[in-house]
């Protein structure tokens, strides 16, 4: 008797759109592995493309230092640099009070 890993399955829900994991099958071998996603992901049409991967081939990356860029680059952000908070704290600096909406 084989024993059981898991596989994990991504699965298309149609042409065009990314796939995703759509979730797990214990199968002692990649053929079974298949069949038991086309069982669970397939049979009523809802995907057009399944991935089974062995999760044991799966490479986990969990170190923060190869996660993490190497220099900052938060300005290219959208909230890494809010000119609101500049333009406000140079105003409190210059003692200008806010400018008032202008009438519409």
């Amino acid at each position: 008797m084989s024993t059981l890993e898991p596989w994990d399955v991504f699965r298309q829900e149609k042409d065009g759109d990314p796939m995703r994991h759509g979730g797990s099958v214990m199968a002692p071998d990649a053929e079974l592995a298949v069949h038991y996603a086309r069982e669970l992901f397939g049979r009523r049409q809802e995907s057009v493309r399944l991935w089974v991967v062995r999760r044991a081939d799966v490479l986990d990356l969990d170190d923060p230092d190869l996660l993490q860029p190497p220099l900052d680059r938060s300005f290219k952000k959208p909230g890494g640099y809010v000119m609101r908070d500049k333009l406000a704290a140079a105003r409190r600096a210059s003692g200008q009070p806010k400018p008032r909406a202008r009438p519409g």
